[in-house]
C-alpha cells in the first residue's frame, strides 16, 4: 500500500466522519426521555454489543521510539469485538484481529541494515481484553449525546511469524521452527494495547467508531530482527468500524444514556409529583388534626375534642372531662347533747356495770334526742 492510496483513504474517512456527525446531530432529540430509573440497575439497559472493524496495521507507534527498519509500510487489518458495558462510563471489551506488518531499509546505506533488506510478518491473531472508559458520557449541556470519546487499555496475546529478506536477496522463513521443540508455526508474545477513539451514534442500535491503538509487544522479534534486547517492538492499528447494540428494543443503550438528564427526568416524573403532592396533603391533614386537638373554646384547659361539658363559665374548676367539680355542702353545726337539759342521772347497780331499772326511761329519752338531732354524748361516771 503506497502513500497515495493511504492519503485517499484518510480523506474518504474524514468525509464519512463529517457526514455521520451531521446525521447523528440531526437525530438528536432533546425531548427524548428514557424509561430507565436512577439506581435501577443494569437490567433496564442494553449492555452488550458486537462490532466489526477494518483498518491499517503499521510497525510503529504514535509516540515514536526506536525501529529496526528505516521505512515502514501500512497493511490491511481487520477484526471483531464484543463489549459489555458495566456502567455509564466504563465497560469491558474483548478484541481479536489479524493482518500483516512490513517494512524496508531502503533509506539505509545500500538499502541494508543489520544485514537485512526488508521484513514481512504474518499476524495469525491478536486477542486482548480491554477496559473502555467513556469520557463524554456526563453532559450538562445536552440531554442526549450523539458523539462520545473513549480511551482503552488492556492485556493481550499475539501469535505471529516474521519473514526477512537478507542482503543477498534470500528470504528466511522460520515457520514451523518455533518453540522448544522447533515445531510451532508462530511465536506467541504478550502485548499491552493502549488507545483512544471516538464513537458516533448512527441510530439506537448502530454506532460508527474510529479508533487508534498502540500495541507494546513483550519481545524484540516482531519484525524478524533481534536487537540484542535493547528495545522491544511495537505496532499500531488504526481502524474504523460499526458497533451493533444487542438486547431488547424497548431498553435504551447504556452507552448513550446521560445520567444527568436521567436524574432530571425522574425529578420531573408526574408519578413522583403526585406522590409529593399526596405527601403534602397528608402533612396538612396531620397539622389540622393537631390544631383541632389544641382548640379549647371555653378556656377550661380541656380541648374541645375531649370536653364533655362545653361552654363552661370562665374560672370554673373542672375535672378531666371538662365538667365542673361538685361544690362541697356546708353543714351547720347542731346543738350538742351536753347543752340539752332535763335528763336524770343514770344509775348503775352497786359495784356493777348493770343499769338500774329506773334509769331505762332516761336512756330511751337520750337515744330519741340523738336520733332526731344528732350530736355527741359525753359520759362521766362516778364510783
Amino acid at each position: 500500500m503506497n502513500y497515495s492510496t493511504l492519503k485517499k483513504g484518510v480523506v474518504a474517512s474524514l468525509v464519512a466522519v463529517m457526514g455521520l456527525t451531521s446525521l447523528a446531530s440531526a437525530q438528536e432529540s432533546p425531548a427524548t426521555s428514557s424509561s430507565a430509573k436512577v439506581f435501577g440497575g443494569r437490567g433496564q439497559y442494553r449492555t452488550w454489543s458486537i462490532g466489526v472493524n477494518g483498518g491499517v496495521l503499521a510497525p510503529i507507534a504514535f509516540i515514536g521510539g526506536t525501529n529496526d527498519f528505516t521505512n515502514w509500510d501500512v497493511n490491511l487489518g481487520y477484526g471483531i469485538s464484543l463489549r459489555k458495558q458495566l456502567g455509564h462510563a466504563f465497560g469491558l471489551e474483548g478484541n481479536i484481529f489479524r493482518g500483516k506488518l512490513s517494512g524496508t531499509n531502503k533509506d539505509a546505506v545500500g538499502g541494508i541494515k543489520n544485514g537485512v533488506r526488508e521484513f514481512e510478518t504474518d499476524m495469525q491473531y491478536s486477542v486482548d481484553l480491554r477496559g473502555v472508559v467513556n469520557v463524554a458520557t456526563v453532559d450538562f449541556l445536552r440531554r442526549e449525546n450523539s458523539v462520545n470519546f473513549f480511551v482503552t487499555a488492556g492485556y493481550g496475546l499475539t501469535a505471529y511469524n516474521p519473514k526477512v529478506t537478507l542482503a543477498n536477496g534470500t528470504t528466511t522463513d522460520f515457520k514451523g521452527q518455533y518453540g522448544e521443540d522447533r515445531d510451532k508455526d508462530f511465536i506467541k508474545e504478550a502485548y499491552i494495547p493502549v488507545g483512544a477513539g471516538i464513537k458516533f451514534k448512527v441510530s439506537d442500535r448502530v454506532s460508527f467508531n474510529l479508533a487508534y491503538t498502540m500495541n507494546f509487544v513483550d519481545g524484540d522479534n516482531l519484525d524478524g530482527v533481534y536487537a540484542g534486547g535493547t528495545s522491544k517492538d511495537r505496532f499500531s492499528y488504526a481502524n474504523a468500524g460499526l458497533e451493533f447494540s444487542l438486547g431488547s428494543k424497548s431498553k435504551p443503550n447504556l452507552d448513550w444514556v446521560n445520567p444527568v438528564a436521567m436524574m432530571y427526568d425522574e425529578l420531573k416524573d408526574p408519578t413522583l409529583r403526585q406522590e409529593v403532592e399526596a405527601l403534602k396533603n397528608r402533612v396538612s391533614n396531620v397539622e389540622k388534626s393537631v390544631e383541632d386537638l389544641k382548640k379549647d373554646t371555653d378556656g377550661d384547659g380541656v380541648s374541645d375534642q375531649f370536653d364533655k361539658c362545653a361552654g363552661t363559665p370562665a374560672g370554673t374548676k373542672v375535672d378531666g372531662s371538662g365538667c365542673p367539680l361538685p361544690v362541697p355542702t356546708v353543714v351547720a353545726p347542731t346543738e350538742s347533747a351536753s347543752n340539752v337539759s332535763g335528763f336524770e342521772t343514770i344509775q348503775f347497780e352497786f359495784n356493777s356495770s348493770v343499769l338500774k331499772t329506773e334509769s331505762y326511761p332516761t336512756l330511751d329519752k337520750l337515744s330519741s334526742v340523738l336520733r332526731e338531732n344528732g350530736g355527741k354524748v359525753t359520759t362521766k361516771g362516778y364510783a
